[in-house]
């Protein structure tokens, strides 16, 4: 199955293809709902209809958007079949408040409660009904089917994108070596033409994992793959659009000169901050009281007696340090001999509303004021301790590289990799922040703000 790439990043087209069936469903769901909320009542519709077609539209725009803040369109899904029912009907619980929110806000929009119940039980079966056909004819139907062609050591890698759901049908040696190395990918000798063995093997395209490639790659039997409408891709750009990572092992300067992206338009820019102080308004007004009791609570449980506010450098934008502002979670005395250490799952210093505003997040939420003052955005790389960046930044190459944005309060790495408390976590997160450094954009920060929510309700990545 083939991707699509919007504003530099790529979307998989089966889930965009799902996504507009879906979007029909919730539309003629609702419309359904109208005439028969009516035609109990023996009567007919009162609203026009390009009015009842917007309406629609604006049902289906909710509900796939809390979809896709559920996950419900990514190939990665962990929890397969019945997870992504329980996703479903948490997609609709968030989907019908917000409708009830917006019917409320506009009486014009004629959410009636009997209406709204009616779309949400005739697209709740519809969409449940739907992906049981999709599991049910092909479980594999959203995985892409590629064949690697190369070095050993260099395959073995993919085995990591493997383990992401994707679909490694085969492993084609180019050494006698090779041949004889024992992998857990299928080993498919190279005994007939290469545009051969990728018919048989119904293949999408072809990874090439060869280190050395002088007088290995078969370019006219490659070209004629390419020409025939297999893609072949260099193992970084199969990484980077499957994993949304770099690579750091196989990161070269020749392969970041060559390759797109890195584009900082102002326009971008201008918009970026109009949303960070857009929204840092908004989370202020809407979530004042959960700041109030969780200020009171941390206050509560320290015996009346410390901040619980909390106050540490970090680095910023351009490696500038500056200060961040995060609700208390951690003992007083956390760091008493002035060592900066990683938090760790269930970290002692930790305390008890400590490890809930952690999981829930609700200990970042005082760095909305840092957003505000123009220090953080709300997407970006992780903003790190200096101790912790000057070790890193003298030991690998491209830490600086991480510096060139602002520190987000969300960001691809937090939505992407689970909670690194370790110098190899930093590393691994390294290549999801390089992965967005290179290809940040207005449509890359909409999609991980909508993920993001994913992250917070089931509590991905948190210590």
């Amino acid at each position: 199955m083939h991707s699509v790439r919007i504003f530099r990043h790529y979307m998989r087209v089966p889930f965009v293809f799902l996504a507009g069936i879906e979007s029909i469903i919730f539309a003629l769901s609702f419309y359904v709902a109208v005439h028969v909320r009516w035609w109990f009542l023996d009567g007919e519709p009162t609203l026009e209809p390009a009015v009842l077609f917007t309406y629609s539209l604006i049902v289906a725009f909710v509900f796939v958007l809390t979809i896709a803040a559920t996950g419900l369109y990514e190939a990665s899904l962990r929890e397969g079949l019945t997870g992504s029912l329980v996703r479903i009907a948490l997609s609709f619980f968030l989907g019908s408040i917000l409708l009830s929110a917006l019917s409320f806000l506009f009486p014009p929009l004629g959410l009636w409660r009997s209406i709204l119940s009616l779309t949400i039980v005739f697209s709740f079966v519809s969409v449940v009904l739907l992906r049981l056909a999709f599991f049910r004819v092909n479980p594999s139907i959203f995985k892409r089917r590629a064949l690697v062609f190369g070095d050993s050591p260099l395959a073995d890698q993919l085995m990591i994108a493997n383990q992401k759901r994707l679909d490694i049908i085969g492993f084609i040696p180019i050494t006698p070596d090779d041949q004889n190395t024992q992998h857990n990918m299928m080993l498919i000798h190279y005994n007939k033409p290469l545009i051969q063995l990728a018919f048989e093997h119904h293949v999408d395209e072809i990874v090439l994992a060869v280190k050395d490639r002088r007088g290995k790659l078969p370019i006219t039997e490659l070209l004629e793959c390419r020409m025939s409408g297999i893609q072949v891709l260099e193992q970084q750009d199969f990484f980077e659009r499957e994993l949304g990572v770099l690579k750091l092992d196989l990161l070269t300067p020749s392969w970041l000169i060559h390759s797109d992206g890195f584009q900082n338009h102002l326009l971008t820019t201008l918009v970026k901050r109009f949303f960070d102080i857009l929204f840092s308004v908004l989370f202020i007004v809407v979530l004042w009281p959960v700041m109030l009791l969780t200020a009171a609570l941390i206050f509560i449980e320290s015996g009346f007696r410390h901040s619980v506010l909390y106050r540490q450098i970090r680095v910023g934008e351009n490696g500038e340090p500056f200060s961040v502002i995060k609700f208390r979670s951690m003992r007083v005395n956390a760091e008493a001999d002035g060592k900066a250490r990683w938090a760790v799952t269930n970290d002692p210093r930790i305390t008890y509303v400590g490890r809930f505003i952690r999981k829930t997040r609700i200990d970042e939420l005082p760095q909305i004021f840092n957003i505000l003052k123009g220090e953080m955005s709300f997407v970006g790389p992780r903003p790190e301790r200096p101790e912790f960046v000057v070790d890193l930044t003298r030991k690998y190459e491209h830490y600086a590289t991480r510096h060139r944005l602002k520190p987000g309060l969300t960001g691809w790495a937090q939505i992407s990799y689970p909670y690194g408390s370790t110098e190899e976590d930093a590393l691994r997160k390294l290549e999801y922040d390089l992965y967005y450094i290179k290809n940040h954009s207005t449509f890359l920060d909409l999609l991980i703000l909508v993920e993001t929510v994913e992250v917070v309700l089931f509590g991905k990545g948190a210590v």
